[in-house]
């Protein structure tokens, strides 16, 4: 191409009334940014977060940075003008139920499906956008009047495009495990819609053969009016959650349970059981990853600890980190490149942190911590973004390119990942690693759809555990 030569604009058809068919379907991938809140408040001559213009009244509208209801609607109207039918189309009507709140960062896939061809080129809409957690945010139908004439539109800038398909992600991290067999899972007092939901979820995409441990008639109840049939799965009835964890954990060493999925119950119910049990332990620290689809980074995130060892000493975080290499190579990532985060990226030593985290380097150089690159102190700007870390002028092979997050303390790791799912709209999975069995372990406010990623990652590691014993 010459200097003076101009791109070439690509032009895409729209789709006349003749060339579409019943049961056809388009989808639109948008995540919301702070500047589609503000331009959804000019339109609406409003603040964002009106309580007037959310679509979802059973949140503290006051407490979170919502989209307006016009917002997620014109999502649809979008989709129908730019790609499906496409320039042409006449928009008639619409009745959208509002189900769930959208939040900021949050990745929304729309998808609009072809229920009926009528006369007068009018066409009847199934419409459905979901969030990054498979959860249905608006369902409802619309009717339009394709356009019967060709027309061609140019394509838009890829640079517009949001680069994360939520659905593509959970599809590929269901892949890992698609030539693995279910193994039997210890469900921990499934006693809520997510946790019994979640489980027969997995149970289906065919990941466990889920074995019910807690309250009988309750779990009973609660199928029921979930609509759910668990009468192909055993049902262990205890009376209370802390028997359902000591259930389970006898389940796990007599090797009726191979993996273990917390239920509605408190984590350090579940972990206590474990510990009580000598059977159950390895010669590790028992510690949590979380596994994030973060929407601004280019592949998955693997964070730890977060959530079970509150101020780890140096020797625990050995074990903490190599639990994270281990499994990072289990997902598929051979030598994963580690950061061992702190507030700051040089060695302090009024800052404890960053001593352990220099150790942490030093131990893996000398091979006491296998199968990573490990590099720290780094900030977490510096982890994540090449850029940050040029700035500032530091030289690594871990630096904008993290596989593993490793946090100081559980109080910086939880806000942190609570933080990633909440702000930056990441989907998440957790595991507890170090244990005899993995433990499947999310919580009680996640979505069936994280439940069942976390049966994926138990279900490898409980796989790569058999291929190595």
């Amino acid at each position: 191409m010459s200097k003076d030569s101009k791109p070439r604009t690509e032009w895409i058809p729209n789709f006349t009334y003749g060339e579409i068919s019943v049961g056809q379907s388009a989808r639109l991938l948008r995540t919301l940014t702070p500047k589609d809140i503000l331009n959804a408040s000019a339109v609406c001559t409003d603040t964002p977060s009106s309580p007037a213009l959310v679509t979802h009244s059973s949140v503290n509208v006051l407490n979170d940075v919502l989209a307006h209801g016009v917002w997620a609607g014109t999502q649809i109207s979008e989709l129908l003008a730019t790609q499906f039918p496409g320039p042409g189309t006449v928009y008639l009507q619409q009745d959208l139920h509002f189900m769930r709140p959208v939040r900021m960062g949050d990745t929304l896939t729309v998808v609009v499906s072809v229920t009926a061809k009528e006369k007068n080129n009018q066409i009847a809409l199934n419409c459905i956008i979901e969030n990054q957690h498979g959860e249905k945010v608006l369902q409802g139908n619309a009717r339009i009047v394709a356009p019967t004439q060709k027309l061609f539109r140019p394509s838009t800038n890829p640079s517009e495009i949001q680069a994360l398909d939520p659905q593509a992600r959970f599809r590929a991290l269901l892949s890992l495990a698609a030539q693995i067999k279910p193994v039997s899972c210890a469900v921990v007092h499934p006693c809520d819609a997510e946790s019994l939901i979640g489980a027969m979820d997995s149970a289906k995409a065919g990941l466990i053969v889920p074995i019910f441990i807690g309250p009988g008639k309750r779990i009973l109840s609660l199928a029921e009016s979930q609509s759910i049939d668990i009468s192909a799965f055993e049902l262990i009835d205890v009376p209370h959650s802390h028997a359902a964890a000591e259930k389970a954990a006898e389940w796990a060493i007599d090797g009726k349970a191979q993996i273990m999925m917390k239920g509605s119950l408190h984590t350090d119910e579940l972990i206590r059981a474990i510990l009580r049990r000598p059977e159950l332990h390895t010669g590790r620290r028992m510690s949590h990853v979380f596994r994030f689809d973060v929407p601004m980074y280019s592949k998955p995130l693997l964070v730890t600890d977060a959530v079970l060892n509150i101020r780890p000493t140096l020797l625990e975080k050995m074990d903490i980190l190599q639990n994270a290499i281990d499994f990072s190579t289990i997902l598929g990532v051979p030598n994963p490149k580690v950061a061992i985060l702190a507030a700051i990226e040089m060695v302090n030593p009024d800052m404890p942190s960053t001593i352990d985290a220099a150790s942490l380097c030093k131990m893996a150089e000398r091979g006491q911590i296998k199968g990573g690159i490990v590099d720290g102190p780094l900030a977490f700007d510096n982890a994540i973004s090449m850029h940050a870390a040029h700035i500032k002028g530091i030289q690594s092979l871990v630096a904008g390119d993290a596989d593993i997050l490793m946090v100081p303390d559980l109080e910086s790791g939880n806000m942190l990942a609570k933080q990633l799912e909440y702000f930056a709209g990441a989907s998440c999975a957790g595991l507890v690693l170090g244990a005899k069995i993995p433990i499947a372990l999310t919580s009680r406010a996640d979505s069936p759809q994280t439940r069942m990623a976390s049966a994926v990652l138990a279900l490898l590691a409980s796989h790569a555990r058999e291929q190595t014993c």
